[in-house]
């Protein structure tokens, strides 16, 4: 009987979705606070998507070092080391908004503080996943996984939208504080974590070796690597997070307090989502639910692009969320059902270069079209890349396209081997031997 509370039973678990929704709550906040204020001393959307680039270039350039760690050591320690390069962080932009230099220098030093900030976070993904698969039985994964994106939708909504209305009342400093606050929560649930990472056979293994053992991996299977790539250009193209203070200031004309809205506006509609899919049973046609909901995502954002109501606005960012965390779902759960417990890390590091350096490297996207082909068309162009990506992967990659139910391999009997190469797990998509039904079923 399908148990929708199963991982949430699970008391070390409970501590991880508590560190989880309080250092996102604490990185969205400061996320919407520092947007606003990089945007309103340049009035540049270049300057935004230079936020977006000052993160992902550590992203890329560690991430999959990051992940040989995160296969080597403790992982709770490790998330503990990243939290705490966050805190310190989190003081600095604190300690600009008590003391603010003059305007450029200020700039500088957001970008300077967000680049460390990303250093933090390529170590903390890889370590954060590979930790949630250890902390619940394997048949217990894709239940996990989906609370977590509960956990990280829920203070994704709560984030901007208590953002704005924090830097629109009470000011960046107040804001600041809150974020604090919440990186010492974070620290404490994850210190209360009674886990420790089961002992790994450390094999002579050269580190260029190591390092290569994920990206042979994700290359060895398609479902992975489609799902993979299209979400990556899904995000580079579609996403217009990064100009949604241009839309609040320019073309909406609701301000902080509007932006703060206009950001939680995703994540809401992904939390109903996210509880909705945490009660129904796994999905029986995975891959075809993939693409559709991807090319929805692309058509919202098309609209949103082209909207001039604030409603309409909100919710087709809405309905986006919607749709993306349905993506969001399929792809985590098959990067941790698909992926032998030994390789969690560095496969996590991969899918960090692919998905969670998109994010950022979007947002750089998205301020260079909109300086040279305005705000709107760049939107608009951004869903209709997203169409053609989708059609593209749907057409190139069949075994994505055919996949019905994520099947789990069986565990492995024996460690890691001295020169590990990429396992292969018992096929997730199978080809049908029957012709399939006439109706499409969701979940």
């Amino acid at each position: 009987m399908h148990d929708p509370y199963a991982a949430l039973r699970i008391p070390n678990f409970r501590w991880y979705a508590l560190g989880a929704l309080t250092l996102t709550l604490s990185g969205q906040i400061q996320e919407l606070v520092v947007s606003w204020q990089v945007y309103d001393i340049t009035r540049d959307p270049l300057s935004l998507g230079l936020i977006g680039l000052a993160e992902a270039l550590p992203f890329i350039g560690i991430a999959l070092i990051a992940g040989h760690v995160a296969d080597r050591i403790d992982r709770r320690k490790l998330a503990l080391v990243s939290t705490v390069m966050l805190l310190g962080c989190a003081l600095a932009l604190l300690g600009l908004a008590l003391a603010p230099p003059a305007p450029r220098v200020f700039v500088r030093l957001v970008y300077a503080t967000i680049f460390v900030s990303g250093i933090a976070r390529s170590f903390l993904q890889p370590a954060r996943v590979a930790l949630s698969s250890e902390l619940v039985p394997r048949h217990v994964l894709p239940n996990a996984v989906t609370w977590r994106s509960v956990t990280w939708q829920i203070a994704a909504v709560g984030g901007p939208a208590l953002g704005g209305l924090l830097y629109g009342f009470a000011g960046a400093t107040a804001a600041f504080e809150i974020c604090v606050v919440l990186m010492l929560l974070a620290l404490a649930a994850f210190w209360l974590m009674r886990h420790r990472s089961p002992e790994r056979e450390r094999a002579a293994v050269p580190i260029t070796e190591s390092l290569g053992v994920g990206l042979r991996f994700v290359k060895g299977q398609p479902v992975i690597l489609g799902a993979m790539t299209l979400d990556l250009f899904s995000v580079l193209f579609g996403g217009a997070t990064a100009l949604l203070p241009v839309f609040a200031d320019k073309i909406l004309h609701v301000g902080p307090q509007g932006l703060g809205l206009l950001r939680a506006a995703p994540a809401a509609g992904a939390v109903v989502m996210s509880l909705v899919l945490a009660h129904l049973p796994p999905f029986r046609r995975a891959g075809r639910a993939l693409i559709v909901v991807v090319a929805l995502f692309g058509l919202s954002m098309i609209g949103f692009g082209l909207s001039t109501s604030f409603v309409l606005s909100v919710a087709l960012l809405l309905f986006s969320g919607l749709v993306d965390m349905v993506s969001v779902v399929i792809r985590s759960t098959l990067l941790q059902v698909l992926t032998p417990e030994h390789l969690l890390g560095r496969v996590s590091s991969v899918n960090q270069i692919f998905i969670g350096s998109s994010n950022e490297i979007g947002a750089f996207e998205s301020g260079v079209a909109a300086r040279v082909l305005g705000v709107v068309p760049s939107v608009v162009l951004g869903g209709v890349a997203t169409l053609a990506v989708v059609a593209t992967i749907a057409w190139r990659v069949p075994p994505l396209r055919r996949l019905r139910g994520i099947v789990a391999p069986p565990t492995p009997a024996t460690p890691e081997p001295a020169t590990p190469e990429p396992a292969t797990p018992e096929p997730a998509t199978p080809e049908p031997a029957t012709p399939e039904p006439a109706t499409r079923a969701t979940a």
